[in-house]
């Protein structure tokens, strides 16, 4: 199954805009990205399941309210390196979530007219996935689809969670159209949150009007 989800909120707006901009500091950027993995995480938080539960307050009153389900079964996997600061704000929301971490990049174009592209995996740290768990994988800028693919296919080999969350500033068609498919051929649940989707992504593989590169304005390479 495959589901998308564009986080239209005016406040999720203004960040990207500001973010945006070229002549956003370095800072700012960074702080507007953990501002909207913050924004993702509260948004990705209503799609989970709960349950109604009972309480006793201070003054000795019962009360019914409701407790979100697998939050400590969350795992949140952080593409390096763009995705530090949104995993930064998705953390505030999954505080119980833990954490894993992959080194994915793009390094030989193979086709254009189908913006497949050699992804190279060099480093994956992760803890163990079961059919209980939850994968949120944060990833700033989703272009091609073609690095999250490959992420997904290295998931799988270590285990099937329940469902996956992709947490995303930026995502294009083109990658939602891959995303489905890889969705379909693996067999998975698959959500995507983002905050916006652009139309273009130009001969470099890069998205228009996009960002730029995020890692480099996040950490000032």
């Amino acid at each position: 199954m495959f589901r998308l989800h564009v986080v239209n909120r005016k406040y999720a707006q203004s960040i990207i805009t500001s973010l945006r901009n070229k002549d956003l500091s370095q800072i700012e950027f960074r702080k507007g990205l953990v501002r909207l993995g913050r924004i993702l995480g509260l948004e990705i938080i209503e799609d989970y399941d709960y349950e109604e539960i009972e309480v006793t307050t201070p003054l000795n009153v019962k009360v019914r309210g409701l407790r979100v389900k697998d939050m400590e079964n969350t795992i949140i996997l952080t593409v390096l390196r763009a995705a530090w600061p949104l995993t930064e704000g998705l953390i505030k929301v999954f505080y119980a979530a833990k954490q894993g971490v992959i080194a994915a990049r793009r390094v030989e174009e193979k086709g254009m007219h189908d913006w497949s592209f050699d992804i190279d995996v060099s480093y994956v740290k992760l803890p163990r996935i079961t059919s209980d768990n939850i994968v949120i994988i944060s990833d700033v800028m989703v272009a091609t689809g073609s690095t999250l693919v490959r992420v997904l296919d290295e998931l799988l080999k270590r285990g099937k969670p329940k469902r996956f969350y992709i947490a995303s500033v930026i995502t294009t068609p083109i990658a939602l159209d891959k995303l489905k498919k890889a969705s379909d051929e693996y067999n998975i649940d698959l959500r995507v949150f983002t905050i916006a989707i652009d139309p273009e992504v130009n001969k470099d593989g890069y998205i228009v009007p996009g960002l730029g590169d995020a890692g480099d304005r996040a950490f000032g390479s």
